[in-house]
């Protein structure tokens, strides 16, 4: 049995990197395709190299551009080297371009597609990720839902219980996996000078707050106002796409917000791990601080991690600046003693194993 992994962006190559970890101990017939969405295949080597994993096969180097670009890219890509390859199944995470081309590509081929993370819903369609998501489950053979909740959604849809898989969600494997590795070699806090829980980390790149002025102008407010209140400094790793949205507004950065160049997920991970507040628009970041028992506000007005909400370890404020901070006076101050939602850390395991059984 051949796999194909298709991944594009750093979000995907963390949650795929427990599964390509089972392959590896396996010693199974895979390969990675790596599309490039975001980055260039250069500049995400990094991840590859600080996750350790094997660096993809192939690589269309496809960049940043429309949706109907990006996709259409992706799909004459994918499906030559999927011929060449003769692949029997393909793995495709989340809710990126990439995993619509690959699941499409796939399906067309009549190659058998297993969605990880399957079963997501913000119910927000104005958000390019839904799209995405719906679309690859309904294309998709065997379906990995992270917990109860997104199988719920899938059964909804009128999609069959058989092909439903709960393994948890393999972002809980890659956290546990690479925290005792960015302890020992992430040296991020020493370098930012600064002390555990005594900053705030924050993001924000999605389409929908970035490309709108008004909204990416509301959340710089709100950190700004989120410094002022606490005193603590505000670390903000920048996404190229919102450079390049701050330079063509002519928006500043205020200066009580530190910016920093993008960063390998080790450095992330510490700072994430050591923050007394996350601020983000990510829908993985709001798994990981989850996780790592580091209260999170969400940038947003809906989310598709709703379990993040429910066990109290996140809240939305949306992009209002008055929000914001009182969402940040609110989390800040509360005890991390959450229950966590996402599985023990065996995802990836379980995930090789349902497919090597009905592979067979």
């Amino acid at each position: 049995m051949k796999i194909a992994i298709i991944l594009g962006t750093r979000p995907e190559i963390i949650k795929m990197s427990p599964i390509i970890r089972e392959l590896e101990k396996n010693r199974s017939d895979y390969f990675i395709l790596h599309t490039g969405q975001h980055y260039s295949f250069n500049l995400d080597k990094i991840f590859f190299k600080d996750l350790d994993l094997t660096l993809p096969k192939y690589n269309l180097d496809v960049g940043s551009g429309t949706h109907a670009e990006e996709t259409a890219k992706m799909l004459i890509g994918i499906e030559k080297i999927l011929l060449k390859e003769k692949v029997d199944i393909v793995l495709v995470q989340g809710d990126t371009n990439t995993v619509l081309a690959g699941a499409l590509a796939a399906r067309k081929l009549h190659i058998t597609v297993g969605h990880v993370e399957a079963g997501l819903r913000s119910y927000d369609k104005t958000m390019p990720e839904e799209h995405n998501r719906v679309l690859a489950d309904h294309l998709s053979n065997y379906l990995f839902a992270p917990t109860n909740v997104a199988r719920d959604n899938l059964l909804k849809e009128g999609i069959s219980k058989d092909t439903i898989f709960i393994t948890g969600n393999t972002i809980t494997d890659a956290v546990y996996q690479n925290l005792d590795i960015a302890n020992r070699k992430a040296n991020i806090l020493k370098k930012l000078r600064v002390s555990p829980k005594k900053y705030i980390l924050a993001t924000a790149h999605r389409q929908e707050n970035v490309d709108n002025k008004k909204k990416l102008q509301d959340i710089l407010e709100g950190l700004k106002m989120i410094h002022k209140e606490f005193n603590l400094p505000i670390l903000y790793p920048i996404h190229p796409r919102t450079m390049k949205r701050l330079k063509e507004f002519k928006l500043e950065i205020p200066k009580e917000i530190t910016t920093l160049e993008p960063l390998g997920f080790l450095d992330f991970l510490k700072l994430e791990a050591n923050a007394a507040l996350v601020a983000t628009d990510s829908g993985g970041i709001q798994e990981e601080t989850c996780i790592l028992k580091v209260p999170c506000i969400t940038l947003r007005e809906n989310t598709e991690r709703p379990e993040t909400l429910e066990t109290g370890s996140n809240t939305l404020v949306g992009t209002d600046p008055e929000k914001i901070l009182k969402g940040a006076r609110m989390m800040i101050k509360i005890k991390p003693d959450w229950d966590i939602p996402f599985g023990d850390g065996t995802a990836g395991k379980k995930i090789i194993e349902i497919i090597e059984k009905v592979k067979k």
